[in-house]
């Protein structure tokens, strides 16, 4: 079956993409979020003319010749335009089969562990231990992340002091029985980090996510020996060559590839499985709720080394507004700690008629 249209619509934040096939069969696809718009201008240029009168079983072989073809064009917004493609190919292919695309990943669906993600900075200890709390007894949630220092801050903290509570506070309220874990965004030093790092290891805190510029591989493995705290990291690395040499290196302890970043499951499927060869846990980078996280939670009832849990943003409208509005109806719920996948076709979500509507429109055709 081939490809014979490929849509985008889309806003600044989140840019939805539909494939038609020749028999007039559709599937719904994502680029990433953060300036989709320019994304979705990169995937009429450099991705949608590689896919167009192809067979759709043909994704591997259009992925690798858009990477051959735009070689003058590695990197972040190329991989963000693919996932556009991709992540629209893998839902034709689960409507097509009657199955969601776990079960074509050769997983099932059903529910699967999550932790609650905040994403605030500008948020005192005890209001992030009070909201930590509530979701504990509303959603049954037992894992949480909360951030430190400031993103790529240079070894600052974004207020004085806030670090040095922040950790210490939150962990004693969330108490025994709950998963810690803290980013830092690519704030420190691997002195500084390994500073924190005993912090949290003396506050039962486990997973310390991306304590260095993320590009600074030695600076990150220096942390990573240093402490017994897990250090996870890779939710920016787009190219098979960091994360060839991060895993070669062992650089970290969990691996966090992003779907969308990445360039779409088919990529991110390759990152899984060098993981997988070198005895390392994949917990994805998932950070908002578009399309993401429900590839992600497709993605991580396949795979064999998947890691404890999914990342699930609990940031409300008021902090990330564009996030909400996305879908018909409501594609994610938690119950007992536990996001919900269900057993529809595809992603098993349906794009909000209304958003579509006020989105910007381009399409691209097989002449």
């Amino acid at each position: 079956m081939k490809i014979i249209r490929l849509e985008t619509f889309c806003n600044r934040f989140v840019g939805f993409t539909r494939l038609t096939a020749e028999d007039g069969s559709q599937g719904w696809g994502q680029v990433s979020t953060y300036n989709a718009d320019i994304t979705c201008e990169i995937f009429h240029r450099q991705v949608a003319p590689y896919a167009l009168g192809r067979g759709i079983a043909d994704l591997d072989d259009i992925l690798a010749m858009i990477n051959e073809k735009e070689h003058k064009f590695p990197g972040s917004y190329l991989r963000r335009a693919m996932t556009g493609l991709d992540t629209a190919v893998w839902d034709w292919r689960g409507k097509q089969a009657g199955k969601p695309v776990v079960s074509l990943l050769g997983g099932s669906p059903g529910k699967l562990r999550a932790y609650a993600s905040s994403m605030k900075r500008d948020i005192t200890p005890e209001d992030e231990a009070k909201r930590f709390l509530k979701l504990r007894d509303e959603k049954g949630f037992d894992a949480f992340k909360w951030r430190v220092g400031v993103e790529t801050g240079r070894d600052q903290d974004e207020w004085p002091g806030r670090t040095e509570k922040v950790i210490p506070y939150v962990a004693k309220a969330l108490g025994d029985g709950i998963d810690k874990l803290v980013d830092g965004n690519s704030c420190y030093s691997p002195k500084k980090a390994i500073e924190v790092g005993r912090m949290l290891e003396a506050n039962g805190i486990g997973h310390f996510e991306e304590p260095c510029p993320y590009w600074e591989f030695e600076w990150t493995k220096q942390v990573a020996d240093a402490l017994s705290v897990d250090v996870a990291g890779g939710e920016q690395d787009c190219e098979f060559t960091a994360w060839k040499t991060m895993i070669g290196m062992r650089a970290v302890d969990i691996v966090q590839p992003d779907v969308m970043y990445l360039g779409g499951i088919s990529r991110t499927l390759t990152v899984c499985k060098m993981a997988e060869a070198a005895g390392l846990p994949v917990t994805p980078h998932a950070a908002n709720l578009s399309l993401v996280t429900m590839c992600t939670m497709h993605l991580l009832k396949a795979i064999p080394n998947a890691g404890k849990y999914l990342e699930f943003s609990i940031e409300e409208a008021d902090y990330y507004p564009w996030q909400y509005g996305l879908f018909r109806g409501k594609p994610y719920r938690i119950e007992d700690g536990h996001a919900i996948i269900s057993d529809a076709p595809g992603w098993g979500v349906e794009i909000n008629p209304g958003w579509l509507e006020k989105s910007a429109y381009q399409v691209s055709e097989k002449a």
